[in-house]
């Protein structure tokens, strides 16, 4: 995605659009539940009133989660975004078992299902415009690193699934006259959106554990911080050991100890620190690194017992 792009996408913005995509796609599939008394429409519709308490409350947390660090919150407010995660989840889990629950009732009093044509019409054209904002979510939130947008497209992809297995449902049903199938089809649905909301639980869980930063951006920190490393036949000069890593929303950090000689002034010594701290910053966009100083016959060790003393 352009720079440009990239900056008019916000993740702000985004959300806005995904509340204004979830009212339109309430309408249009409650329509389609209407004209048709279809409960698979239903379930498909009461999913979309999930996307829109989510899209309001992610676009509520990246708000807070882009305001700057204060006394209170010397670190920032990015992990705001994981109660957004958090959140859809929970909703998602609600919204299944509310499906649930309507589908059993009508697999025990199957109804016939009117006007299909129109019904799965209104389902099909909801299902692409959350198709099309799911993509583009999806594309911005790799480049912002935000797990609220994640989660949204994620949800969004999730309710394009749904609508689809709802199509095919109401088509078979429609040629074959199994009533039955309309509530199968509706806690199948159930089923697959559960899997999705425990996902995300997990996933802002994680986030809020302080998770370590992922496989491929330990390699890249690693492989800046050997361009450092430098050592004169068997003994270090510069080395670097109690690398520690995690993220917060959208910001990443990294914690280590910096090696070198006792005899080096401390000015070059941090001239050294930081060019270090401009690579690392370099190489991984959004990464605030930490780094302690320590003579080269120093060792720390923060795993003794009597440090928790």
């Amino acid at each position: 995605m352009p720079t440009s792009a990239t900056r008019f996408l916000t993740p702000q913005r985004l959300l806005m659009a995904s509340v204004v995509v979830a009212l339109i796609t309430i309408t249009l599939k409650t329509l389609a539940w209407y004209v048709t008394d279809s409960v698979g429409l239903l379930s498909d519709a009461m999913e979309s009133l999930v996307n829109l308490a989510s899209a309001i409350f992610g676009l509520v947390m990246v708000t807070i989660a882009a305001r700057p660090a204060d006394d209170d919150h010397p670190y920032g407010h990015h992990k705001a975004e994981y109660f957004s995660s958090g959140f859809e989840g929970i909703l998602i889990i609600v919204a299944a078992l509310g499906i649930v629950w309507t589908a059993v009732s009508r697999l025990l009093d199957p109804q016939p299902i009117e006007q299909v044509g129109w019904g799965l019409a209104l389902s099909v054209a909801s299902s692409a415009l959350n198709g099309l904002l799911a993509w583009v979510m999806f594309r911005a939130a790799k480049e912002h690193r935000s797990i609220a947008l994640e989660a949204d497209a994620k949800h969004l992809t999730t309710d394009v699934w749904t609508s689809a297995g709802v199509v095919i449902g109401i088509a078979l049903v429609h040629y074959t006259g199994w009533l039955w199938l309309d509530p199968v089809v509706a806690i199948g649905v159930a089923l697959n959106i559960l899997k999705e909301g425990f996902h995300l639980i997990w996933r802002s869980s994680q986030g809020l554990m302080d998770e370590a930063l992922e496989p491929e951006v330990m390699t890249t920190i690693q492989q800046t911080l050997d361009g450092f490393a430098s050592q004169r036949g068997e003994v270090a000069i510069i080395r670097f050991d109690h690398v520690s890593t995690r993220k917060a929303g959208q910001r990443r950090f990294v914690d280590m100890h910096m090696h070198m000689p006792a005899s080096w002034s401390l000015g070059r010594a941090a001239a050294v620190r930081a060019s270090v701290e401009q690579a690392l910053m370099s190489a991984v966009p959004g990464l605030r690194a930490s780094i302690q100083l320590l003579p080269s016959d120093v060792e720390a060790h923060f795993d003794d017992a009597k440090d928790l003393i």
